[in-house]
């Protein structure tokens, strides 16, 4: 469970910039190299590749290089992760909420008129 606290606190970390954030949203439509990804992006290259060097130690992005070029592509299956926290924290949540809708309607009706 650690081991799975870790991978998630790296995800969100990620995604806590915004920076990091268009990157990938820009991904979701397919890969891209790290100039076109960059040139969209208001900073120097070196700075973006602090970006792209913490997507990629996540898990979020995969890169492969050909000569000169660096792909970037999203790793979807990262995203799990954050769909299956996500999920369990709902089921939380909404049975904890049905239990209050509950009480507050038992409450209710065993109120004397």
């Amino acid at each position: 469970m650690a081991q799975y606290s870790a991978m998630l606190d790296g995800v969100f970390l990620a995604l806590a910039d915004p920076t990091r954030r268009a990157v990938i949203h820009r991904l979701g439509r397919g890969p891209a190299s790290v100039g076109d990804l960059a040139r969209e992006a208001t900073m120097t290259l070196p700075s973006f590749m602090k970006h792209v060097r913490m997507l990629e130690s996540n898990g979020l992005i995969r890169t492969a290089k050909s000569g000169r070029v660096r792909t970037c592509e999203l790793n979807r299956e990262r995203f799990a992760v954050v769909e299956d926290w996500l999920a369990q924290q709902r089921r939380l949540w909404e049975g904890r909420t049905d239990r209050l809708e509950r009480f507050v309607t038992d409450t209710q009706e065993r109120k004397p008129t």
